[in-house]
């Protein structure tokens, strides 16, 4: 899928019994409909916590589970599951720079990083053999999300490059990290 562009566009919010629900639709040539929506309704999970999913015509279920941080699940005791599957999730958070910094997923026996380009609204994911490139129109509440696919990018590669753009990663990047420490701080304060 060298070359393949798509573009998901954020549909209207709607109410679920855990608040506010945002969700992306888009097409990707040659594979179909894809759908990115958080949070989601079907879990059992405490309200500390948010999940995101993806899903669509030829994509496996990907869905991502992590402590809630401004309407977004953190990577921190985060969970990645692939159809249902687990996925090992690993960072150095005291490494400097974005590749030191990068998340580490292996996912279905391939082995990925995902980490910030050119910007925070910029993300990568990579594997040997293929990568996905996204961009978000803006950091906070982007209307679009954009994807590019390099050398032999799959369905698996999109939807977790997809999913991981509803996930807070500003502390993927040093400078990131240092400005988000305060707020996950308080946020774990449950008792305050």
């Amino acid at each position: 899928m060298s070359g393949v562009s798509f573009e998901l566009r954020r549909a209207t919010s709607t109410r679920g019994r855990r608040g506010e629900i945002f969700s992306w639709h888009g097409e990707v040539d040659g594979l179909g409909r894809i759908e990115l929506a958080f949070p989601t309704e079907h879990s059992d999970y405490p309200s500390e916590y948010c999940e995101v999913a993806v899903s669509g015509d030829s994509f496996p279920l990907v869905t991502y589970l992590g402590l809630r941080y401004l309407r977004r699940p953190l990577l921190a005791r985060g969970e990645l599951r692939v159809d249902w599957d687990p996925a090992d999730l690993s960072r150095n958070v005291y490494r400097l720079g974005r590749e030191g910094r990068a998340l580490r997923l292996q996912v279905k026996g391939r082995s990925y990083t995902y980490a910030q380009v050119g910007g925070k609204r910029g993300h990568e994911l990579a594997r040997p053999g293929a990568g996905v490139l996204m961009r978000r129109s803006s950091w906070n509440s982007p209307q679009t999300l954009s994807g590019t696919c390099s050398s032999e990018a799959d369905a698996l590669d999109i939807a977790l490059a997809v999913v991981m753009e509803a996930v807070y990663t500003r502390n993927l990047t040093t400078a990131g990290a240092l400005v988000s420490v305060p707020g996950r701080f308080l946020n774990r304060c449950n008792f305050l």
